[in-house]
């Protein structure tokens, strides 16, 4: 339920409009096309924008990010916007399972912490990730 919220979350981000700065204006005059120009073109869907409810959702799910340690967190947001597990491991300069045991950590972190629980400073990772399922 975790990562699912945490998908929610960075789909959130992507269908939010651009940030442009105040006062932008473009100098370009709208193109308007005529019938003959939109024969047999495909229709231009726009995302629907979220509701305010997913966008606080998004905002709470974000915040749990701060629980876990940095590199963690750029693991599970990377995850999150399905970024493949090779660029982050590239980026991260670890192999695919460690990449891997450390965002079920990351989510098994955010479980304890959710649960209301303190995570033990003692323990190991696997310690955590069995616990919580």
């Amino acid at each position: 339920m975790v990562a699912d919220r945490l998908d929610l979350a960075a789909d959130v981000m992507r269908s939010m409009p651009p940030v442009r700065p105040q006062g932008y204006v473009s100098a370009w005059p709208e193109y308007v096309s005529t019938f003959a120009d939109q024969v047999e073109q495909e229709p231009r869907m726009k995302k629907p924008l979220p509701s305010p409810r997913m966008i606080t959702q998004a905002d709470e799910a974000m915040l749990w990010l701060r629980w876990v340690d940095k590199d963690i967190g750029q693991i599970l947001w990377a995850r999150a916007n399905r970024k493949a597990w090779k660029g982050i491991s590239w980026e991260h300069g670890i192999s695919r399972a460690t990449a891997n045991r450390r965002y079920e950590y990351g989510l098994a972190v955010i479980v304890w912490r959710l649960h209301g629980k303190a995570l033990p400073r003692q323990r190991s990772m696997k310690y955590v990730v069995d616990r919580t399922a």
